[in-house]
């Protein structure tokens, strides 16, 4: 139980993440796995797809398919929305750290 709760906090921890990378430059799955392995966050493909398609749905990311030496890749770039939500998590984001230091 206490994995599915940490799971869960972190999840929206990853939807930032997300959010920043895309900000920055457009993302494709593997990479953007490979990024949140770096930082700690031991997700699978089957995991990542779903959330960047809900946050696709949601209106926080634009795909773009591109043909990449004979397969399709899909790009992720943050929209207006995505990049609001971004700004406004980013500010619970600081407020939380500063309340929760030691």
């Amino acid at each position: 139980m206490e994995d599915k709760v940490v799971r869960k906090l972190f999840l929206g921890f990853i939807h930032i993440h997300i959010l920043h990378h895309a900000k920055e430059q457009p993302i494709f799955g593997l990479w953007m796995l490979e990024e949140l392995q770096e930082h700690g966050y031991n997700i699978s493909a089957g995991t990542l797809y779903p959330i960047l398609h809900s946050m696709e749905a949601d209106g926080l990311l634009h795909r773009e398919d591109k043909n990449i030496e004979g397969k399709i890749r899909k790009y992720y770039s943050i929209t207006d929305k995505g990049s609001e939500i971004l700004d406004e998590a980013r500010k619970k984001a600081y407020e939380l750290f500063n309340e929760i230091k030691e």
